[in-house]
């Protein structure tokens, strides 16, 4: 399989099912930044390579699956309104997502100030991860039929890739920069 068609030469490009759409469609928009975020994480974890802490491989481990389903939410989001959707996310990802963020929050000083994002490069990286998980959400609303767990997902994702920041920066010993007033 060739990996260039030549089919998205005119600015148009495939949904699943094979309907044509504009490249700036609001649900490529949608999907596109969903595999920016999941882009994003793979980078953050290419900074981990070398590094060594207690929790690493789970960490690694949890971000696996959460890539997965991110394939999983980006193909739901490239399905054409009306048509049956192949993947999907759950309520039990959900909860493993929350599960997560409470287990690792829980190992960190309470926040009672705003952080900068910052930090270790997998903890920086972390942090632009949870910024275009909430663009990919602000993407996903605006599309019509949109699974309210896939709404969920990316929202819970996001409140777990700042935890994830602030836990990696904590477990390689960067020290949180807190914003100060003028």
């Amino acid at each position: 399989m060739k990996i260039y068609t030549k089919t998205g030469d005119k600015g148009s490009t495939s949904l699943i099912y094979g309907q044509r759409v504009a490249k700036n469609d609001p649900r490529v928009e949608a999907y596109g930044t969903c595999d920016e975020t999941n882009s994003m994480i793979g980078l953050a974890l290419s900074y981990l390579k070398g590094e060594f802490f207690p929790g690493k491989e789970e960490l690694e481990a949890v971000f696996h699956q959460i890539q997965t389903n991110l394939f999983h939410v980006g193909a739901e989001l490239a399905t054409p309104k009306g048509k049956e959707v192949k993947w999907s996310v759950s309520e039990e990802d959900i909860k493993k997502l929350e599960l997560q963020i409470d287990e690792w929050e829980s190992t960190l000083t309470p926040l009672t100030n705003f952080i900068l994002p910052g930090g270790h490069p997998a903890g920086a990286a972390f942090h632009v991860a949870r910024t275009t998980a909430r663009r990919s959400e602000r993407c996903a609303v605006g599309l019509e039929e949109v699974n309210p767990l896939v709404l969920a997902y990316l929202n819970r994702l996001s409140d777990l890739l700042f935890v994830t920041a602030r836990y990696v920066n904590d477990k390689l010993g960067m020290e949180e920069k807190i914003l100060h007033g003028r």
